[in-house]
């Protein structure tokens, strides 16, 4: 029997194919890895411009309240201390998220303590007069928070993010809103949260060596040629598309950023995320990069993020969990629990949205990391 060169296939470069790689090598295992893109670092990605490191595919702030999962990370990089705390834009009023007593006192200025918000909040979710469950977005929105906050900070961010009215949007979209009774802006609960100095594509770098990467690679191209490479694959991409999409296609929302490099201007925005909540404003955030690791460059870059409606072709972002597509994405489930030697993992092969910690505890507790 020919034993093949390498222990492991990893098709995607980002951070469940780089932190597998990375534990696989270590044990001594040989790994090649396949990226569709040009560059390492999938979604995470940091392209230094005019040395502001800028977050390609949008914002990425790690946090986690995983001690382990802070502390693997950090053999990797040096986190700085930065919080996020985005400001809504709502037609110019700004506001402070998440929703707290700062937020609750610029919307209603003859709020000042924590029992008057309670109040205000508990009267405008006692005048929603809907029956029996919420039938859409609009209804759960009016029902969890009243009509001000809906209307100014929920309704129109999530028409532009979904493509859809909100009477025409799944009520189970939102579950809940976090209400914080206190003056503090600090968006995550996470006790460990930080930008890594000198941007994230560093880490893919160290977590990557001693591993073969093939950049511009498609492994659904020529799948066949790379399964005779190794034993097992490690596959992070869309999972109709590793089944050639034989029951149907699963729906994603996309993403179109417009990055632009404002030479002379030292602060745009005054804070490196901004949301514009009105349905109007057709992009849904700005962002200006150099906030992130407090720069004092004599430049800045900021990138307007639109959503639009993903066709094939497009980058998939964000998998449309309503009940069609989770029957049809457990039935592509079942489909890969027939293939033994290929493990499915990540946004796109399991079809379900993970923070950016939840995928490296994920990795970290792999089953074939531990034979």
């Amino acid at each position: 029997m020919t034993m093949k060169p390498f222990d492991y296939l990893i098709v995607g470069a980002g951070l469940y194919g780089a932190v597998f790689a990375h534990e696989a090598t270590a044990k001594g295992k040989r790994c090649l890895v396949l990226e569709k893109r040009d560059h390492i670092g999938g979604n995470c990605y940091t392209k230094s411009v005019n040395g502001i490191n800028v977050h390609w595919y949008g914002a990425h702030i790690f946090h986690t309240s995983d001690r382990r999962v802070w502390d693997y990370m950090s053999r990797f990089c040096q986190f700085n201390h930065y919080v996020n705390s985005p400001i809504a834009n709502y037609h110019g009023e700004l506001y402070n998220l998440p929703f707290n007593m700062n937020t609750f006192c610029k919307l209603w200025p003859d709020v000042h303590t924590p029992d008057e918000a309670r109040q205000r909040i508990a009267e405008q979710q006692a005048a929603v007069s809907f029956e029996g469950e919420p039938r859409n977005l609009y209804e759960q929105g009016m029902r969890l928070a009243g009509h001000d906050i809906f209307t100014k900070l929920v309704k129109g961010y999530s028409e532009k993010q979904w493509g859809l009215p909100a009477e025409e949007i799944p009520a189970f979209v939102l579950r809940r809103l976090p209400f914080r009774f206190t003056f503090d802006n600090n968006y995550f609960n996470d006790p460990f949260q930080g930008i890594p100095m000198g941007g994230y594509t560093p880490i893919f770098e160290r977590l990557l060596e001693g591993s073969e990467v093939r950049l511009g690679t498609d492994f659904l191209g020529d799948r066949e040629h790379f399964l005779q490479l190794a034993d097992r694959v490690l596959y992070t991409g869309p999972i109709d598309a590793f089944f050639d999409y034989r029951l149907g296609r699963l729906d994603y929302r996309s993403l179109r950023f417009d990055h632009q490099l404002l030479e002379g201007v030292t602060n745009f925005q005054g804070n490196a995320v901004f949301n514009y909540t009105d349905a109007e404003t057709p992009y849904t955030r700005i962002i200006e990069h150099k906030h992130f690791e407090f720069g004092q460059q004599p430049d800045t870059v900021v990138s307007y993020e639109y959503p639009i409606k993903w066709e094939p072709g497009l980058e998939p972002y964000y998998p449309v969990n309503n009940e069609q597509n989770e029957q049809l994405a457990d039935r592509y489930r079942t489909l890969a629990q027939q293939q033994p030697q290929v493990s499915f993992g990540g946004r796109l092969a399991e079809y379900r949205y993970y923070d950016m910690d939840k995928i490296v505890a994920q990795v970290l507790n792999h089953p074939w990391l531990k034979s």
